[in-house]
This record gives structure tokens, sequence and C-alpha cells, in this order.
């Protein structure tokens, strides 16, 4: 057993994807022969019920400054955060002259929001060309990762945040003491630490496993995030279940004494005994449903192929390289996959080598079958494909089981 990169217990790990490329490195043909690969494997604290990756991915080599992910790509992530935008400015936000901190702020989705609205912001974020969208939105980024002495920079130079948020990014950081010490040196007193992240026990319940990849080094539960938050000074005062990502939880994190915990908190701790979080077995289910899926999966591609079916994949994601490269699905099984972010089009899929094109090649002409690997996002892709379905096309899910629709 490994030890918790939160509070030092034993690590049981209960699976090993074996060894997997960096997942947001999508690679010309030139570039094949020189990928990173590392094990992925998990596991949680059997103290403080934290899951998290027995190996860590350099930074630099996970967020390079042309890192691809584009937030505002998705309609309904645009409408979340402007839904949370307003959230803010309601509240957190509200008093004289507020400061607002984002870590991880990418093409400025929601930190354009904020800054539009008047309030003194800065995002911090390591891609440089993601940063330059949102500056040319209107916002200030400084480029760097996030980190203590980052924090400490920042509250010199602009004095203390009444509000640090992140979405999606915190669970990404292996070296989470120094964000947790960036955050108690840039809050104001009575600040607030907010992050939103993907729930862990709607991985476990939805069978999620392409959830773990490279980025998502932390899973969190409430449980583990309470303990997380005390072990480093703060505590856990309020959570909120999202819709977003397959099921999000927003954390709101103070320092300890200066808020009172909301009755939510007691009520998802309680929830999580019942649905047994931190057991043992729940994660060996986990596991034998992952090795099902998969060889589910595969099997349905290769009769199809067999078939002489044309089939593609939708979404070159993150996601996609933890399924593509644990099932052993290539071009053979999937010729091609459709994305339209534009940095990825023309390029490959890490490890699978699966090419990536533009969303016009989905319907020139359409498949039989279409593997959604963009899942999160189904009800918003499968409205804007419906000409897809008329044409007797059908969608693959893999999660929470393999099925066509």
């Amino acid at each position: 057993m490994s030890k918790c990169r939160i509070c030092g217990g034993a690590v049981q790990e209960f699976f090993d994807f074996g060894r997997q490329p960096v997942s947001d490195t999508f690679i010309t043909p030139h570039d094949i022969g020189t990928e990173h690969f590392y094990r992925l494997a998990v596991g949680f604290c059997t103290s403080c019920s934290m899951v998290q990756q027995a190996e860590e991915v350099a930074r630099e080599r996970m967020f390079p400054s042309d890192y691809p992910y584009r937030s505002s790509g998705s309609s309904v992530m645009r409408r979340h955060f402007e839904r949370t935008a307003r959230h803010f400015l309601e509240t957190e936000l509200a008093g004289p002259d507020p400061f607002y901190v984002e870590i991880g702020c990418n093409d400025g989705i929601m930190l354009n929001s904020i800054g539009g609205a008047g309030v003194r912001h800065l995002g911090v974020d390591p891609a440089a060309e993601a940063a330059a969208v949102a500056r040319a939105g209107g916002s200030r980024v400084r480029v760097a990762f996030f980190e203590e002495a980052t924090a400490a920079a920042v509250r010199l130079a602009d004095g203390p945040a009444d509000l640090v948020f992140s979405a999606n990014t915190i669970s990404h950081i292996a070296y989470i003491d120094s964000v947790f010490a960036g955050a108690a040196a840039l809050l104001a007193p009575g600040g607030a630490f907010v992050f939103e992240d993907r729930y862990l026990g709607d991985i476990l319940a939805q069978a999620y496993f392409d959830q773990i990849y490279d980025e998502h080094f932390y899973l969190f539960s409430v449980r583990s995030v309470q303990a997380m938050a005390k072990r480093f000074g703060f505590e856990l005062v309020d959570v909120a279940h999202l819709p977003v990502h397959g099921g999000a939880m927003r954390y709101t994190v103070a320092r300890a004494g200066e808020r009172p915990p909301a009755p939510a908190v007691a009520e998802l701790l309680a929830q999580e005994r019942r649905r047994c979080l931190a057991e043992p077995s729940t994660y060996k289910d986990f596991a034998t449903t992952i090795d099902s899926n998969c060889e589910q999966l595969k099997a349905l591609l290769g009769s199809l192929r067999a078939e002489g079916r044309t089939v593609v994949g939708y979404g070159a994601t993150s996601k996609s390289a933890t399924v593509t490269n644990y099932c052993g699905i290539g071009p053979e099984l999937i010729p091609f996959i459709c994305d339209s972010t534009p940095e990825k089009q023309g390029r490959m899929t890490p490890g699978s080598h699966i090419p990536i094109r533009p969303p016009a090649a989905f319907r020139d002409p359409y498949p039989d079958y279409a593997v959604l690997f963009a899942w999160n996002h189904a009800e918003e892709i499968m409205a804007k494909e419906q000409d897809f379905r008329e044409a007797g096309g059908k969608w693959i899910l893999y999660v929470p089981e393999v099925q066509t629709v």
C-alpha cells in the first residue's frame, strides 16, 4: 500500500488501468513514439477515505501552454457558469469593493461574467493560450500554477480576496496542501474558498469509470473533503449537488470557526454512510463493473465491424483516453472521432491514435453508430444531432452500462 497524499494513511488500491497516456495530449503522426505513459492506478485511503491515484503526472505535462480544453465549448456549461456568477454576485461578492480570484479560469467563461459586473477579479491558469482568450474577453489573468507562492504574490499586488473559486480544477492538483496554504494566505477574514468537482458518489453509482484519468488525481466525496479541509485549518461549511458532468458537488470551505456549517453537510455525510462510500466492498464492485463494461463495449464494436456497420466516435474527450487505451480500442474499431474543438482536429487521440475530424465528417455521410465519449453532454449533443437519429443512426453508451439508443 502507498501513503495518502492528504493524511498519510494507507491507500488501498482497487483498480489498475495499466499504462495510460497523458489524456489531453492530442498528437500528430510525427509524435508517435514520443508520448509519455504512466501507470494509472487508483485507490482509497483507509483513514480519511480520499480516493486518489498512485502515480502523479507532472503538471507541466498535463497543462502546457497550449492545453486544448475550452470551457465555453458547451452551452450547458456556459449557462451553468452564468448562474454561478449571479449567485456569487448576490452572496459572497455583494460587499463593498469585493475581490474575486479564480483558480483554473481557462478561457474566462466564469471570470468574464464576474468582471463584466464590475468586480475586481483575477484568474490564475497555466495555459497561456486559454488565458489569452480570457483576456480578449476583458478579464485579468495571471499565467501560473496556483500554489502558496502564487497566492502570496497575488495578495501583495491586489490585496485579500473575498472569494477564491475553482471549477473542475482542485481535484487535478496533487500538491493540494500548497493550494490550501495559498487560500489561507489570500482570503480576507470571513472569506470563502469554493470549488466544484466531479462527485465520487455519482461516479460509483453510475459506473463512470472514464472519469478516472491523469487530470483527476483525486475523486472527492463530502467525507474526504471535510477531512481534508480540517487537516489544513479549514472547515467544510456547505455543499450543493450539481447536475453538470454527470454529477458534481460544490464545496464551500472557510477558516475553522468563521462560519457555522449548513445542514446540507450533515445530510450529505449521512447519505454517504448509507451508500457505503468508505467501504472496500463498494470499490470491489466498481472494479468488477469496469471490466464488464469494457469487455461488452469491445465485443459490441467487434460484432458491428463484422456485420459491416459503420461506427465513429463523438467527442475526443480526456475521458476517452481511459476507455480506448484500457479497452484496447483503436482505428480498426473506431476509424475516427468527431470533435468541435479546432485545436484537436487533424490530430490523433493519445495512445490509441484514432484520427480526430471536424463535425462535418460526422454528417458526410452519417454512420450507423456513434460511440458517445462526451456522454456528460448527451442531452445537448443528441438535441443538436437529431438528423443522425432520423437517418437511422444509433448512439452507443458504455456508462452506466453498454447500450445503444
